[in-house]
């Protein structure tokens, strides 16, 4: 792709993928699949390394939705509701009856002569790329230009006419990128149906690509997700030859929309709790999994091999069960941890069974989950009692990692070290405290992004207080923690430091965020972090986390946020009123020590910050190895910040050193 100048008056100045809003600016006339391809969410789609090996329906379950499902599609001929909504709970398989679909109508091709699957989009809670839906269309765009081949021509036209498509509104690029490439086909009546297979729409829950977990989250996530529905609509509402079928929890919004009226005409609803024997198909998994690990025991003295787990214990089990598929699935992998007894292990949990009576209709409607939240329960209390405090600890810090998907951890292993160091701990402790969860934490190699849990209901059940008991988390003081540990572990950073063990780095690269998510408890608490702070070169912690940051725009936000912070004016206490904090992310009232160290704190960051991208613009350093991107967006995020503190940015732009102006820069701050 062809290089772009951004500032055509400057000298020795050109970039050449400058990115703010993780959008390329386009010079030539690319591969139309290799500029969609670049911009699209690989990993959200159903055949992507990145969620190999995907969760897939156990053979011989869910068979009747399955058939539903195809039945409703019709392959050839479009159905007359063009909008299939599958809604069920947390562990009821909606992700495995997805792939399972994609699968095994892609496997149909051949017989066909034509891909039925026209595009899938996977959302992913915990995946920038995959929890927003910024990526959505050029995603499914990308993948119709493969599975339709008639419409490449007409979308590589587009992108040629509008080499911006990818910062305009997804209403746009649904527009130009599909629904004018269909208009300009001939033969749409003769076109086979396709399925668009989307799974996951609660699990969209940003509005931009920086992946703000918390900011407006319950407001933002309705909006996104109502949003995404909405651009469902419209494509459907031209009757091209295409199908949709979504998968979600049914949330309340979710569910509002889908029975509104202009949707109720259009789209056909499957409740997987209601359709289908899901007893039988837990029967069928518990059978299965049980005879394989009874096929690798080894017969205890006396013992008939062929009597252990049999038939009464798997009826016991069974309903137990309740037919969620989600307790058999972590019941199984409870029993065959390999630091376990598998029959000493199932015992546990039958008796686990005789002292917890739920109703099916409990487990199902009451957002507690009640059986299978007793079960994470048991499972916690097999740690051993000498790691519990540990255990919680890791626990804690696991959920507490950030957010950011690029800068994440490659393995459980990595991050665990990494707590371990942070947390002044022998390396390897981490892992002995929860070993014993092999039925709830991923502790092998796996291919996804940050998935350390095996469901998304275990964290989700140990940050619930009521669900969680005495093993409930606190995400704050994890974070706040984390804050701390992080501090330390970089105050002695300069310029200077080769900064090469991984905890250090991800101290560097994660301070920002967790001083962000930090809530401390009370006034000394706070005061220990402005001192940890102040203790810093912070100068040199910025120069070196944007150098090693590589989802560089994250680590500018969190940056930025503490910045506009402390970039309000100071405004005097009146005398015999509290003074409360301003710079914390909760109201606490502060002795007049601990609000002084918040002003010098205020105007520690303000300076560090500027020298930081002084030192950064110095030509040496500006046009050496490091990233031109990071300091130009890192510079956006100053100046958008300061607009409230003019005076900032003029005192910022004559401190600039005079060699600068050769670079152009001097250009970029007017514009800012």
């Amino acid at each position: 792709m062809a290089s772009v100048s951004y500032f055509p008056n400057s000298k020795k100045f050109s970039v050449n993928t400058l990115s703010i809003n993780n959008n390329t600016f386009v010079a030539s006339n690319p591969d139309v699949l290799q500029y969609l391809r670049q911009h699209a969410a690989c990993g959200a789609m159903h055949d992507s390394d990145e969620r190999y090996p995907p969760p897939k329906c156990h053979p011989g379950t869910r068979q009747a939705v399955r058939d539903r499902i195809t039945g409703w599609y019709g392959f050839k001929t479009r159905p007359e509701k063009g909008i299939m909504w599958v809604h069920g709970p947390a562990g009821y398989g909606k992700t495995a009856v997805a792939q399972t679909v994609s699968d095994d109508l892609e496997g149909q091709q051949q017989e066909l002569e034509f891909n039925p699957v026209g595009a899938t989009f996977f959302f992913w809670r915990t995946s920038p790329e995959r929890n927003s839906p910024a990526r959505f269309i050029i995603t499914l765009a990308y993948q119709l230009a493969i599975s339709i081949p008639e419409l490449l021509p007409h979308i590589e036209q587009a992108t040629t006419r509008n080499p911006m498509i990818l910062k305009k509104s997804l209403e746009v690029q649904l527009t130009r990128l599909i629904i004018e490439p269909f208009q300009a086909l001939d033969n749409l009546d003769e076109m086979p149906n396709r399925l668009i297979v989307i799974d996951g729409l609660d699990e969209c829950i940003n509005s931009d690509q920086e992946s703000r977990l918390e900011r407006k989250y319950a407001e933002d996530q309705e909006r996104v997700q109502i949003r995404v529905l909405d651009l469902i609509y419209t494509l459907q509402s031209h009757k091209f030859p295409l199908s949709f079928l979504i998968f979600s929890r049914p949330e309340v919004w979710i569910k509002q929309h889908m029975e509104s009226r202009s949707f109720k005409l259009v789209t056909e609803v499957i409740d997987l709790y209601k359709i289908g024997d899901n007893l039988h198909d837990v029967e069928v998994y518990l059978k299965a999994e049980l005879n394989r690990i009874a096929a690798s025991l080894q017969s205890e003295p006396g013992e008939d091999e062929s009597e252990w787990p049999g038939e009464s214990m798997l009826q016991r089990l069974l309903q137990q069960t309740h037919g969620h598929m989600l307790y058999a699935s972590t019941v199984i992998r409870h029993i065959d941890d390999p630091y376990g007894d598998p029959r000493r292990q199932l015992e546990g949990i039958l008796k686990l069974g005789a002292n917890c009576v739920t109703s099916t209709s409990k487990l199902v409607h009451s957002s507690s989950f009640s059986a299978l939240h007793e079960l994470y329960r048991q499972i916690l209390r097999s740690c051993p009692e000498a790691y519990k405090s540990l255990m919680l600890e890791t626990l804690e810090g696991l959920v507490a990692l950030p957010t950011l998907s690029s800068d994440s951890f490659p393995s459980i292993n990595i991050a665990l070290t990494v707590l371990d160091r942070l947390g002044g701990r022998a390396p390897g402790q981490g892992m002995k405290a929860i070993r014993n969860l092999r039925a709830v934490i991923i502790l092998e190699p796996t291919n996804y992004e940050r998935q350390f849990f095996v469901h998304s209901s275990f964290p989700e059940f140990l940050r619930n207080p009521e669900a969680a008991l005495e093993f409930t988390i606190d995400l704050p003081r994890g974070h706040g923690r984390l804050f701390v540990h992080c501090l330390r572990c970089i105050s002695s950073i300069d310029l200077s430091t080769d900064v090469d063990e991984e905890h250090v780095r991800f101290a560097l690269r994660s301070w920002p965020e967790y001083r962000r998510r930090s809530r401390p408890s009370d006034a000394a608490e706070y005061a220990t972090q402005l001192k940890l702070m102040l203790g810093l070169n912070l100068k040199a912690c910025i120069v070196q986390g944007l150098k090693i940051s590589k989802q560089c725009p994250a680590f500018c936000f969190d940056l930025a946020d503490a910045y506009c912070q402390t970039a309000v004016i100071s405004i005097p206490s009146v005398n015999h009123e509290p003074i409360v904090a301003r710079f914390c992310n909760v109201a606490l009232e502060l002795d007049q020590q601990t609000a002084a160290l918040e002003e010098e704190y205020a105007s520690f960051l303000n300076s560090s910050f500027e020298q930081a991208l002084a030192h950064l613009l110095q030509p040496a350093i500006f046009q050496g190895p490091f990233i031109p991107s990071h300091v130009g967006f890192a510079l956006y995020k100053y100046l958008h910040a300061s607009r409230e503190a003019q005076w900032i940015i003029r005192t910022f732009i004559k401190k600039l050193p005079t060699t600068c102006q050769d670079t152009g820069m001097k250009k970029v701050y007017h514009a800012g």
